[in-house]
């Protein structure tokens, strides 16, 4: 991606460097997760619910690759901390928030929606 080419907004640019950022699942759970301050994987395994051992393997393991978090080992300790990077933090603290804050406002209409999808979807005139 060249900046000195590339429009702002422009699908290859920018937006979808920022979206590849929270288009897995977890990645932005377990950024929120870790709002709170550092944590163990043990830890993290069970303040996410519904992640897999694996699964949340992959995602620490994309996290600290993209610089979102960082990787904690004491000397002579074999457990693996994990906070945010302060790059992380940005992100997580920022448009996350907000996203998040979204949702809640408006969680009522999008269930409604789906559920009014999903009620015309058993009726195929209704659908668009």
């Amino acid at each position: 991606m060249n900046d000195d080419h590339c429009e702002p907004f422009a699908a290859d640019c920018a937006v979808r460097l920022a979206a590849e950022l929270i288009a897995h699942t977890w990645d932005p759970v377990v950024l929120m997760a870790l709002r709170a301050g550092r944590r163990r994987r043990i830890d993290l395994l069970g303040a996410v619910a519904g992640v897999s051992d694996k699964v949340l393997t992959q995602t620490l393991r994309r996290l600290h690759t993209n610089g979102l978090i960082v990787r904690i080992t004491q000397p002579g300790d074999r457990s693996v901390a994990y906070e945010l990077s302060e790059l992380g933090a940005t992100l997580a603290d920022g448009p996350l928030a907000a996203l998040g804050q979204w949702a809640i406002d408006h969680a009522e209409q999008i269930l409604a929606a789906q559920d009014h999808h999903s009620t015309a979807a058993g009726n195929p005139a209704a659908v668009i």
